[in-house]
């Protein structure tokens, strides 16, 4: 290849990465950040590899107060909050902070840090705060709330304080408007029923622990070893593109954890394939967004609520992994029955044999997979800690990321290199990293870019998660949740699917544009205890609403991930975000499956049953699917659709006589499709 073909290709890799960095910057708020260039971006990498490595320390080994664990962490999330994120979106002057940000950070800081400082003192007073340390608190909870509307937006800004106004109106009932700001205030930074208590306990201990694990596996080519694996899997087959983007995103999104993270990461591989071979870009974009949300619910590595779900019910996480398994295979058939029958019908083809990769060159590297297997096997038969298994599993990952480079031969092809540009020691220059292409090598450079990446992802989900904790603390301490589940349950009366319709209207409102995490909480604390006392299972009840706090991210008119898939596919943002909420149409119905038949859990079942229920679910979904995407052997009419709608839907609601008409009727579809095709 000629230098001029060579430098051509570079530009255009530049021109796509700056891209996909304004999709990010557009879409997600964590990627909003200052800019830092020379010294001060060294001080501001060394201060995050800090934190990140005293997380971990503290996580492991420390043995000091709770309160002091906890503090201290929001403290450096203040800290590195500030530092990171600009007041205003779109700051892109390099290494300036202005005077208000060192004022607030100074004073945020300071404030959970005092308390850090005086934690045993503060325990022994009891409800006794003195003036000055009311002031303290109410300047902590200020710079959180701030953090949080620049690292995470304003939507959960704008619930947290409905909650407080009201809290402070109306809900207490100190009848000195004074008496009522001091008890809330010292309810919500002092004790543990505000911001210090169980979503920031979980964050600290779990979730940070695992967000740097995932930066660690991105850095050992892992993403893109799934998106080839799945190349080589479904790659070859109809509308190829489409089904490894469903593959690679489910497998990358439970690395990753993020919705429009994962959209933008595999969606700038699949989404360009799949309009290439004929899909549309509304389609494609769609396909993308729908997939990579699905990442969170995908086991091993769920969502950040996942781990908050266990510790609110008292469970293991393996409970969770092992229940989330069947939900998650039934939502990525649903996704890739769409796609499949989106290419039959306007008969687009896969991708050539020749552009695939050898599926025995990749095969060789299945090693990378090792951390993930370790993983599994550490927290399903309880081994250990979560966090002691995702610290080795870190050690492990390094581990493969440095076999990786050995068997590749990158570091062998990068001490050339750097023998060629006249390095003093080529052998020292390819382990730090040093020079533009490491291509498979784990280099030194590379573990301090995952701490720094791990730990600039924990600032947004420890921000929400505190944020969290004061709106569940200000509903328990006025006791809206029991007045909102009286509410509920005297219009739903017996009737338990309008209990769970209202519940997802709830999850669905209160998710636009709210991290995951921070949706969980909420409705955990309000709508689950709703539906577990019109008689729905506890596991079931929190499913239900981790499921819908999910697929926020794809439902209109606030679809972050879909708008992320539509910029990269260049679409309709709006139709790209219909299109991905029919996708995901079986993410709207398995909650209601799990609650009426707790089986698909694995609650209180046998085998018998539980095959059963997949099975019934599978045809179900695949009725519903056809019929959304109104083509199954050709064209659909107003009955095909009718018949198999229907017969999909009583196929999934649970019960013999419904699966049996359910069955009949999707047959009968399903027979006329075929008359029609033959006709």
């Amino acid at each position: 290849m000629s230098n001029g073909k060579v430098k051509e290709n570079e530009r255009e890799n530049e021109l796509m990465q700056e891209d996909l960095e304004e999709v990010m910057r557009k879409y997600d708020r964590e990627s909003n950040v200052r800019v830092w260039t020379g010294k001060p971006a060294l001080i501001v990498k060394v201060v995050l590899i800090a934190f990140s490595l005293f997380c971990i320390w503290v996580t492991l080994f420390a043995t000091f107060l709770e309160e002091i664990r906890l503090t201290s962490f929001m403290g450096l999330i203040i800290l590195l909050g500030f530092l990171t994120y600009p007041a205003k979106k779109g700051e892109q002057k390099a290494n300036y902070i202005p005077w208000y940000d060192i004022l607030g950070m100074v004073l945020g800081t300071g404030a959970f840090l005092y308390y850090a400082f005086h934690a045993e003192q503060i325990i022994q007073q009891g409800t006794r705060f003195t003036v000055p340390q009311i002031f303290i608190a109410i300047i902590g909870v200020i710079a959180l709330l701030e953090v949080t509307r620049r690292s995470v937006g304003w939507p959960i800004l704008f619930v947290a304080m409905f909650f407080i106004v009201y809290a402070i109106v109306y809900g207490l009932t100190n009848p000195d408007i004074g008496g009522r700001l001091r008890y809330l205030v010292r309810n919500l930074f002092y004790a543990k029923t505000g911001i210090l208590s169980t979503p920031v306990n979980v964050c600290s201990k779990y979730i940070v622990v695992f967000i740097i694990f995932g930066a660690f596996l991105e850095r050992t080519g892992i993403s893109d070893f799934f998106i080839n694996m799945a190349n080589c899997a479904a790659g070859r087959y109809a509308g190829g593109p489409a089904k490894v983007a469903v593959i690679s995103s489910a497998l990358c999104g439970m690395v990753s954890g993020s919705s429009v993270g994962n959209t933008v990461t595999t969606g700038s591989v699949t989404i360009p394939m799949m309009k290439d071979i004929g899909y549309k870009a509304e389609f494609a974009g769609a396909v993308e967004a729908a997939a990579s949300t699905g990442g969170q619910i995908m086991p091993p590595i769920m969502g950040a609520a996942a781990f908050l779900m266990a510790d609110i019910m008292g469970v293991p996480y393996s409970d969770i992994l092992v229940r989330a398994i069947l939900p998650a295979i039934l939502y990525f058939t649903g996704i890739f029955i769409a796609v499949h029958l989106e290419a039959k019908k306007y008969g687009l083809t896969g991708i050539p044999a020749e552009k695939l990769p050898r599926f025995g060159r990749l095969v060789r590297r299945i090693y990378l997979l090792t951390p993930l297997v370790l993983l599994v096997i550490w927290v399903s038969n309880n081994m250990m800690t979560m966090q002691r298994a995702a610290a080795y599993s870190i050690v492990a990952a390094i581990a493969v990321g440095i076999i990786d480079g050995i068997v590749d031969g990158s570091y062998r092809r990068a001490v050339s290199d750097r023998k060629k540009e006249g390095a003093a020691n080529p052998l020292k220059d390819a382990v730090i990293g040093t020079g533009e292409d490491t291509g498979n090598c784990f280099t030194v450079r590379k573990f301090f870019d995952s701490l720094e990446a791990g730990g600039k992802g924990t600032i947004t989900v420890g921000a929400a998660c505190g944020v969290a904790g004061i709106i569940s603390g200000t509903i328990t301490m006025t006791g809206l949740a029991n007045e909102m589940i009286n509410a509920i349950v005297a219009v739903a009366g017996n009737r338990l699917f309008i209990a769970l319709f209202l519940t997802m209207l709830c999850c669905i409102v209160l998710g636009m544009g709210v991290p995951t995490t921070a949706t969980y909480c909420i409705m955990a604390a309000t709508c689950a205890p709703i539906l577990t006392r019109m008689g729905v299972p506890i596991m079931a009840a929190h499913f239900f609403v981790f499921y819908f706090g999910i697929v926020a991210d794809i439902t209109p008119p606030v679809a972050l991930a879909a708008y992320a898939g539509s910029a990269i596919a260049k679409s309709n943002p709006m139709r790209t975000a219909f299109n991905a909420t029919k996708l995901a149409i079986a993410a709207f119905i398995i909650p209601y499956v799990f609650c009426f038949s707790p089986s698909m859990l694995l609650i209180e079942t046998d085998a018998a049953s539980v095959a059963l229920i997949a099975v019934t679910s599978l045809i179900g979904i695949f009725g519903v699917a056809s019929a959304l995407e109104g083509y199954l052997f050709c064209n659909m009419g107003p009955v095909d659709r009718l018949l198999l709608t229907a017969g999909g839907l009583m196929m999934i609601y649970p019960g013999a006589v419904t699966d049996l008409i359910g069955l009949a009727l999707i047959a009968a579809g399903c027979a006329l499709q075929f008359l029609k095709r033959k006709r």
